[in-house]
């Protein structure tokens, strides 16, 4: 059972220690990892998850995966760390560089979920959108209008995004729901909205080459 997105925000997911490959992700990737193992029936997979909200502290990702790569160690035959880059300048992939294990490639989450290359492609282009995924969406008031301020200060909105043109929504699955949650969030802060369907994008082959 997937735990609720507050529990995957404040405290993760423990791993079910039966299988012989160890996935460590972002609890804001526990949905799709999970959808992606069952789909692919990739039973030795075992997913730990540490909590979402470390993105609202950047540099605590690379202390808080190193952690635990060293207490799963010994424990699996491989080791695979479901983060992109996610605002650590670098310093999460030479932290998985040191200890041996791999990671999925790409800046951050928006990137891998369009894929690297066709993010890439028109990053030129899109620097003023402001993008969300699934579970941002979901958690909207938790990772953007709270942290900011903005549900005491709305005027600081403009601020903030006076320099955005657009929110973009990268849906990973076919949501009614969630499309209309995420057009508010445009409303909410003014931007134009585009929904763009990415489905997995590249997580899906990276998580296929670590289940090999």
């Amino acid at each position: 059972m997937i735990p609720d997105d507050q529990t995957l925000t404040e405290a993760g997911l423990s791993a079910a220690h039966v299988g012989r490959v160890l996935l460590i992700a972002c609890g804001a990737l526990a949905h799709e990892v999970l959808a992606l193992k069952a789909a692919n029936g990739w039973d030795h997979l075992d997913l730990q998850c540490l909590p979402a909200k470390l993105h609202l502290w950047p540099d605590r990702i690379t202390p808080a995966v190193e952690a635990a790569v060293l207490q799963a160690r010994g424990q699996y035959d491989s080791i695979f760390v479901v983060y992109a880059d996610c605002g650590t300048g670098g310093q999460l992939f030479e932290k998985c560089k040191e200890l041996g294990v791999e990671m999925v490639a790409g800046p951050h989450c928006y990137s891998f979920f369009e894929g690297n290359a066709a993010f890439a492609d028109h990053a030129d282009t899109e620097f003023t959108a402001f993008y969300l995924t699934d579970f941002l969406v979901r958690q909207f008031d938790a990772f953007v209008w709270k942290p900011m301020g903005l549900d005491r200060h709305p005027q600081l909105r403009d601020m903030y995004f006076g320099n955005y043109t657009k929110l973009v929504y990268q849906a990973q699955v076919n949501d009614p729901a969630l499309d209309a949650k995420a057009e508010d969030c445009a409303r909410r802060l003014g931007l134009a909205y585009e929904r763009r369907f990415t489905g997995y994008g590249d997580l899906a082959p990276a998580l296929a080459a670590a289940a090999r």
